[in-house]
């Protein structure tokens, strides 16, 4: 279970990376600002509010299904802005990794949502 957690936080950190990179990509022709934004909220949200036992430090603790769906949220802005902004051979790597990423977080999310952590 420790190799698949491992696993599961180092896809979960690349897919937020693609979404801090994609998502100011996709939106910065249309708006500078809504693409400064952009960054804070997918980086400032999950900084702030965190599940107590899910990191080291908690600043404002939530329940588990706000972590979750802040996970949902990195992972649909990464899919979503890697084919607003990128050529489709990217953005399919992107969603690929993406969806690797659902699947070793299948365990962590089920642990989150359960009644130990609401």
């Amino acid at each position: 279970m420790s190799t698949e957690i491992d696993k599961g936080s180092a896809l979960r950190f690349t897919s937020e990376i693609l979404a801090w990179v994609a998502t100011p990509w996709a939106i910065w022709p249309h708006s500078t600002f809504l693409a400064v934004l952009s960054v804070i909220v997918l980086i400032g949200l999950p900084t702030v509010f965190a599940t107590p036992g899910s990191r080291p430090h908690v600043l404002v603790a939530v329940p588990g299904y706000v972590t979750v769906g802040l996970v949902i949220l990195q992972l649909l802005a990464a899919v979503i802005s890697s084919w607003a902004a990128w050529i489709p051979l990217a953005a399919c790597i992107v969603t690929l990794i993406a969806m690797t990423t659902v699947a070793f977080e299948l365990p962590r999310w089920k642990l989150l949502l359960s009644k130990a952590h609401l």
